[in-house]
């Protein structure tokens, strides 16, 4: 029990209390590489990344959110990500992680049916 309550103790302390959230931060960028600014969240913010693809072209933008929702929106030119999260710098890439990746299903789905018909035969 003692040794328990000594971890305990170490741990607490090594918690970094004072820090906020780091995120990076741009508006309406082309390129992912103009938005490596890095800003302090406040308190209860997340990290957000918006990428709005239009025709090839994609607009960034990110940083801080106190009401950040993930979403996906499909048009016929295009689509809008917005993707979350909450960890330190945690938005450096403009891919975001709302939706599946085709491909992804489409590996998942022929291994699947390769197992199946491997072991019908």
């Amino acid at each position: 029990m003692k040794a328990f309550l000594v971890l305990l103790l170490g741990a607490a302390l090594c918690l970094d209390s004072g820090s906020s959230l780091k995120c990076y931060s741009c508006n309406t960028q082309l390129s992912n590489s103009k938005c490596q600014t890095q800003v302090d969240c406040k308190n209860e913010e997340t990290c957000k990344t918006d990428v709005i693809r239009i025709l090839g072209v994609s607009i960034i933008s990110k940083g801080c959110d106190s009401s950040c929702e993930a979403n996906y929106q499909d048009f016929s030119v295009g689509h809008r990500n917005i993707s979350c999260c909450s960890s330190e710098l945690c938005n450096t890439n403009a891919a975001g992680s709302v939706r599946c990746s085709h491909g992804i299903v489409a590996g998942i789905a022929a291994s699947l049916l390769w197992t199946f018909l491997n072991n019908r035969l």
